[in-house]
């Protein structure tokens, strides 16, 4: 899935890594994400996450 490497930045700041898929969802939903930002985010195994680039990393495969 393509999503804008910079709308996602947008969407993930303020995240306090390390990070579950859940509360990355919940503070990108809360910092406005656009459609394609969530439903790259909802795809994202459940894991926890430990930065934004390993997030980046996940949703570009």
């Amino acid at each position: 899935m393509k999503v804008n490497p910079i709308e996602m930045q947008k969407s993930l700041g303020g995240v306090n890594y390390p990070a579950s898929k859940k509360q990355i969802i919940e503070k990108a939903e809360s910092n406005g994400a656009g459609p394609e930002v969530k439903e790259a985010l909802k795809s994202l195994p459940e894991k926890e996450y430990d930065s934004p680039a390993s997030v980046n990393k996940a949703v570009g495969r």
